[in-house]
């Protein structure tokens, strides 16, 4: 490990211990509208729900927001996160889309999934159903009215109460209504929930919502009362051989490692971290219900990940042993050297997560980086949409989740690890840190080929090819090998960034901030980055261009003779002399051949060669070590 990386290890380690924090920005001055707080206290008057654990409840769901009546990614709608399976597609997977085969093993036939049957609706899933019932408004209105969904949530909290036969209006005694209100099929999940919620209660809350409402919830000690969750009558989660913290709500549903007609499914056995060091997690979601995920994860046909996470509660279903390598990220040396964690969603159909699974999810990564000494931050802890195409002929099918819409800094603020401006003049790199409830691109695509999507919070910011808004995108010939720019299609990252990634600056121009991105000058407008501290990476003096690759193999007389080498094919990017770009971790050039059923025959093999990971565009890239100065920008 270079001396950078270590220092970055050691450092995100000691934040990784820190306690989770209610992410909330601050109560907005007296203008601010208040009318989600009215809301609120009028939905809890009238259905005699504390107004405490309403507004609980709504934080762990929704944080509060309206998500402009979008559904989350758990086809949940507004701040009470009332669900409706029926209005978002309930079937697919990221995995059966695009071209991409999830192994990424050139050494082996490509894998591609066959889209699954949709999944029937279920009364879990519908809970607008039972709010339009008890409260007499309509669906639409529950769905797209914040006012009517928070009397709509309330409704179903009180429903859920009288079910127990518990009444009066104490806080302590509404955790079994609560824990029901999680959706959670076993005691496990629902407790999580729980406990999240009168935390929540305990520690306090306040913000300003998506759409401008200030809201406060004050810290009120309460102490629940948790043995009202017998009452529900559900099973323990099965926790097995579950890796995860300690109260998470975890259990072991294993994907089958078994022999099909056409090979073998749906992962690779290793011994990891003694065979290879895990050095990345990658962050997905489903674009499918959590229970679709949970069918396809156990059919030895398909792939496996690691883990999957529940929208409604946060709950964690563990597939694989992180010691073994899954079939997820489209690239077989970031599968080698990864744990995949898939998020329960809809893609561009469902545009927000829960709070819920926001925080378990940081959890569970927390622990996994804490284990596996991985640095908490965005060159370790990246989404799919960050891995690169293996070959040039790869590059244009690779997957895009957890997309613009996922919130990256306040995901490294619940990890411990949040974004922070460590400098505060130019120092040559800059770290990308959009305010994401007003940064809100145009992007295109998301329900209708070409139709504008609804204008929301998103981490990431568009890059222009000059310094104003009207300029061209800049042009990806990976993505676009006819030569035409980027678009705004909310699929196309040929020129776009995201929180938390580091560019080393190219040039800044008043308000606007050019960056290095695949081999061009990138701007976007400086308020909505930070100057970063890291080292950079330019190529070596002599060398006109520096060859960028999608996989750090080792060099062909690393490997035996009984196992083919795999070829070193550079990308159809230029590095040229001139250009820098922020360096991530320093690599082994390693292959795992693992192509057969018997464990007994996967070798690693082993190079002498170095690679430097970089930010090369809005996914990272490899350069040789020996093809560049490494130094601070």
């Amino acid at each position: 490990m270079d001396p950078f990386t270590r220092r970055t290890a050691l450092r995100a380690a000691a934040v990784g211990t820190a306690g989770l924090a209610i992410a909330a920005p601050g109560v907005a001055d007296a203008a601010t509208d208040q009318a989600r707080q009215r809301a609120f206290a009028a939905a809890a008057a009238e259905f005699g729900v504390p107004e405490q654990v309403l507004l609980g409840v709504s934080y762990l769901k929704s944080r509060w927001d309206a998500n402009a009546g979008l559904p989350s990614r758990g086809a949940g709608f507004g701040p009470m996160h009332l669900t409706d399976l029926r209005t978002v597609a309930a079937g697919g997977s990221h995995h059966d889309k695009g071209t991409e085969d999830p192994r990424g093993d050139l050494a082996r036939p490509a894998l591609h999934p066959v889209e699954p049957r949709r999944a029937a609706p279920v009364a879990a899933l519908q809970t607008v159903d039972l709010a339009a019932e008890l409260t007499g408004a309509s669906p639409d209105a529950l769905r797209t009215d914040p006012a009517q969904n928070i009397r709509g949530g309330a409704a179903v909290l009180a429903h859920y109460q009288r079910q127990l036969g518990i009444s009066g209006t104490d806080p302590a005694d509404w955790y079994g209504a609560v824990s029901r209100y999680s959706g959670a099929t076993d005691s496990t999940a629902a407790a999580f929930f729980a406990d999240e919620v009168f935390n929540t209660i305990t520690s306090g809350a306040s913000r300003v919502t998506d759409d401008g409402q200030a809201v406060h919830l004050t810290a009120t000690n309460v102490s629940p009362a948790r043995g009202q969750l017998r009452a529900l009558d559900l099973p323990a989660a099965a926790r097995g051989d579950v890796e995860a913290p300690p109260g998470l709500s975890a259990e072991w549903i294993p994907a089958p490692y078994e022999k099909t007609k056409d090979g073998y499914g749906n992962y690779d056995k290793a011994e990891r971290p003694q065979s290879q060091q895990i050095t990345h997690i990658v962050i997905h979601d489903t674009e499918c219900s959590y229970d679709v995920a949970l069918g396809l994860v156990q059919d030895p046909t398909y792939l496996g990940w690691h883990y999957t996470l529940r929208s409604s509660d946060g709950h964690v279903a563990q597939h694989i042993l992180t010691k073994d390598v899954g079939w997820h990220a489209g690239n077989w040396y970031v599968n080698a050297k990864s744990i995949g964690v898939e998020h329960e969603g809809f893609g561009a159909q469902g545009t927000w997560y829960t709070e819920a699974m926001y925080r378990a999810s940081a959890k569970l990564v927390r622990y996994l980086a804490d284990k596996y000494r991985i640095p908490l931050d965005r060159q370790h802890i990246i989404g799919h949409d960050n891995v690169p195409g293996t070959i040039p002929s790869t590059v244009a099918g690779m997957h895009w989740d957890p997309g613009p819409y996922w919130d990256w800094g306040h995901y490294f603020d619940l990890l411990g690890a949040p974004l922070h401006d460590w400098a505060r003049h130019n120092t040559g790199l800059v770290t990308i840190k959009p305010d994401f409830a007003t940064n809100q691109p145009g992007f295109t695509g998301c329900d209708t080929a070409g139709a504008a999507c609804t204008l929301r919070g998103s981490s990431a910011v568009v890059l222009h090819t000059e310094p104003r808004d009207d300029a061209p995108l800049l042009k990806d010939p990976g993505l676009h090998p006819d030569g035409s720019p980027s678009t705004m299609d909310v699929a196309d990252v040929g020129s776009r960034v995201a929180a938390g990634q580091r560019y080393a600056v190219a040039e800044i121009r008043g308000d606007w901030t050019a960056i290095w991105f695949l081999g061009q000058k990138g701007w976007f407008r400086s308020a909505s980055g930070v100057p970063a501290l890291g080292p950079a990476v330019t190529p070596k003096p002599g060398l006109a261009t520096v060859p960028v690759y999608g996989r750090a193999y080792p060099e062909a007389e690393a490997y035996p003779a009984n196992i083919p080498p795999q070829d070193l094919v550079p990308l159809q990017y230029t590095f040229a002399a001139g250009q820098k770009y922020a360096a991530g971790p320093l690599l082994p050039g390693e292959y795992y051949w693992a192509t057969t059923f018997d464990p007994s025959t996967h070798v690693v093999v082993r190079g002498e060669t170095e690679y430097m990971q970089i930010q090369f565009g809005h996914r990272v890239a490899y350069v040789k070590a020996d093809d560049v100065v490494l130094g601070r920008a």
